[in-house]
């Protein structure tokens, strides 16, 4: 009898869920039994509120049960799970839950599906066929197939991935970079994570597409330094590369070469900032640069970089397999391909959903969240991170696009989506807001460095009055102290720090004992 094969997630939400012991439970009980398995340790799937989810390969297609824990591996191996049979665990054939079934897949469709670190999977399911066909185009036809798919930064600036691109092509220099920016450390996000964790070789793959297109011939990897998992993943990934000829000299027998580095992040969230993370790579304390001279131009050790975060990276590879109209035909307006949401904070089903631009959050909370996890009403909803805008629920129908959310005074940021219910206190949520930012800042601006420490000492002035009347005269202040970050700051740290302050103070002015709210995020 051949053995049966068993999938249990190996990233660190599944990880730090149990997968582990479930897969050394499995392993066991299997063996007393004489029963034959191979366990395969993929990527999640996702679907945090179901890991550890496991999975049995059957005739009718892969079966998944879950959320398992050790204590229930001998009822589900009693019950028939081998043979993919019922059990209250069992969740049915695994790509037809409907929390998949929904989404458009185009990043993150391999996610699960194999071993992370099997080059022979990886190619099996439509890896490296983008880089095949990018080591027989010319530079400027890569960057003009990644400029008209309508790719964007996925990392909260937006800016078109091809420009960027053609602009350190054309740079005169005989030494160029492609930098990842893997240090997003925004709350509520884990996509980036999830890549490197669950599929490497595709962040590999889209950044060589990338040097290939603008003739660099180093890159870097810089990993958040709480993501252990990932470091370890990606710089086992990139040895295999190597030794498969997708990395290094030669790349796949031609003349070009690329070779590729992890380097641990320094552990400060404005290092998310590209020019900080550029001096940090250089062995520099991370503190802001002021631009011009842009990266693209003078980059890492002054040479032209280029700067994107893994899911830019991440999306190549498709783009270049299966051609720029594939990529164009999904999304709404200036906002083309997919976006992966991750929907965290108090809803009872958190995970990653990548779906074309263009959904609501109405549809995320509900459709996909299934609501807050206590049971109370939707409050808030902060999108894009921690320097996010709370979108209030006169808001939540406006489509997901970068445009859309920017005409509002929002920004999609990096998908980050934390739900509020009602119990949440928006004053004291504003007032986070401005010490996270006193905490993170890299102190070179003066609207960041002072103007943080001054916006939590007034809000804490607003929240101690007595009265409206008394309240009213610390709002002005809080308001023009916002108006000066937002206009003065070097960097998004001190200029997006308002947008939660702010979209706080409009729409939810009871929170701060006063009755007026305005219109607009802006204020």
């Amino acid at each position: 009898m051949s053995a049966v094969t068993v999938y249990i997630p190996k990233d660190s939400a599944s990880i730090a869920t149990g997968a582990d012991r479930v897969a050394s439970q499995l392993l066991d009980e299997c063996r007393q039994r004489a029963l034959s398995v191979c366990v395969v340790r993929n990527g999640s799937k996702g679907l945090f509120w179901l890991e550890p989810l496991i999975e049995v390969n059957t005739p009718l297609g892969r079966i998944a049960y879950g959320p398992v824990s050790p204590q229930d591996v001998t009822g589900l191996l009693d019950s028939g799970m081998l043979n993919g049979l019922e059990h209250p665990l069992r969740l049915g054939i695994t790509e037809e839950i409907p929390y998949l079934a929904k989404q458009e897949r185009l990043t993150f469709g391999r996610m699960w599906l194999a071993d992370p670190l099997s080059i022979d999977d990886y190619r099996r399911l439509e890896g490296f066929v983008g880089l095949q066909a990018a080591s027989k185009l010319a530079s400027s036809t890569i960057i003009e197939s990644v400029t008209q798919s309508g790719l964007r930064g996925r990392g909260g600036a937006a800016f078109p991935a091809g420009i960027k691109w053609k602009t350190v092509q054309q740079a005169p220099s005989t030494l160029k970079y492609i930098v990842c920016n893997a240090d997003k450390g925004d709350s509520g996000t884990f996509s980036d994570r999830m890549v490197m964790e669950g599929d490497p070789f595709m962040l590999i793959e889209g950044m060589t597409i990338a040097a290939l297109a603008v003739g660099a011939t180093e890159g870097y990897v810089y990993i958040r330094s709480e993501y252990p998992h990932a470091i370890a993943t990606m710089s086992a990934a990139i040895s295999l590369a190597k030794e498969a000829g997708f990395l290094g000299n030669n790349i796949l027998s031609t003349a070009r070469s690329f070779n590729l580095y992890v380097r641990k992040a320094a552990g400060a969230y404005v290092c998310g900032e590209e020019t900080a993370l550029l001096e940090s790579l250089e062995g520099k304390r991370g503190v802001v640069r002021a631009k011009p001279p842009l990266p693209a131009i003078n980059g890492l050790f002054g040479m032209p970089t280029v700067i994107n975060n893994v899911i830019t990276f991440a999306s190549v590879p498709i783009i270049l397999a299966r051609g720029a109209q594939f990529y164009q035909n999904y999304g709404v307006g200036r906002s083309r391909g997919t976006l992966p949401l991750q929907l965290a904070g108090n809803v009872k089903h958190g995970g990653l959903i990548e779906k074309a631009f263009g959904i609501s959050l109405r549809e995320l909370i509900f459709e996909f969240g299934g609501g807050t996890h206590s049971g109370r009403p939707v409050k808030a909803v902060q999108v894009g991170g921690p320097l996010g805008a709370y979108v209030p629920e006169s808001q939540w129908d406006v489509p997901l696009d970068f445009e859309s959310y920017a005409s509002m005074g929002a920004v999609l940021g990096h998908g980050g989506i934390v739900v509020h219910d009602d119990s949440a206190d928006m004053a004291k949520l504003a007032r986070y807001a401005m010490e996270f930012c006193a905490l993170e800042s890299c102190g070179k601006c003066t609207p960041c460095r002072i103007g943080s420490t001054r916006g939590v000492e007034v809000i804490d002035r607003i929240l101690a009055s007595d009265t409206q009347g008394s309240a009213a005269p610390q709002i002005d202040v809080l308001r023009y102290l916002c108006d000066t970050m937002v206009n003065g700051s070097l960097c998004a740290m001190g200029g997006m720090t308002p947008y939660p302050v702010l979209s706080a103070l409009n729409y939810y002015p009871a929170d701060f004992g006063v009755t007026h709210a305005t219109d607009s995020i802006e204020g």
